[in-house]
């Protein structure tokens, strides 16, 4: 039996029916065309799911659509909405070549958003302390713990 949900998705409402079991990430993905979002492991081991829910990162694969109902929900494609003006954290990525294959670029950012919403300002450790739920297929992690300290230091600038 179908559940009706909404779901606020970076600004816009979509009522939706969907069967109890699905996660957040196929409904996003399959139902909302975001595919932004990545599906990676389906454990939440990962980080390439991390979307925003009510103001908090969460792994959207281990989230049922149904308990994001009538929440706030932020997909990387919701960081910058207009796609002319990229997100400070989306800019730091590209200056400071922290990303490669792209996989993990999504839920990185959002991680990254999640902490410097909460730590203006992180040291290093901090850092990598917040991002340590988000894995780079890659091995990019020093320069994505660069542009996340130029992206808290654009934010300030941005704030000013």
């Amino acid at each position: 039996m179908k559940h009706s949900i909404t779901l606020n998705v970076n600004g816009d409402t979509y009522n939706l029916a969907v069967d109890p079991w699905r996660t957040l990430n196929e409904v996003l993905r399959e139902d909302l065309n975001l595919t932004g979002t990545k599906f990676g492991c389906g454990s939440g081991d990962c980080g390439a799911c991390t979307v925003m829910l009510d103001g908090r990162a969460v792994s959207s694969c281990l989230t049922l659509a149904v308990e994001a109902d009538g929440k706030e929900i932020l997909t990387v494609e919701g960081l910058a909405p207009s796609g002319e003006k990229l997100h400070p954290i989306q800019e730091a990525f590209i200056e400071k070549g922290a990303i490669q294959c792209g996989f993990c670029t999504p839920g990185m950012e959002i991680a990254a958003l999640d902490l410097l919403r909460r730590n203006p300002g992180p040291k290093e450790d901090q850092i990598r302390e917040a991002l340590a739920g988000n894995l780079c297929r890659c091995t990019g992690y020093a320069k994505i713990v660069e542009a996340v300290q130029d992206a808290a230091d654009k934010m300030k600038s941005n704030q000013s």
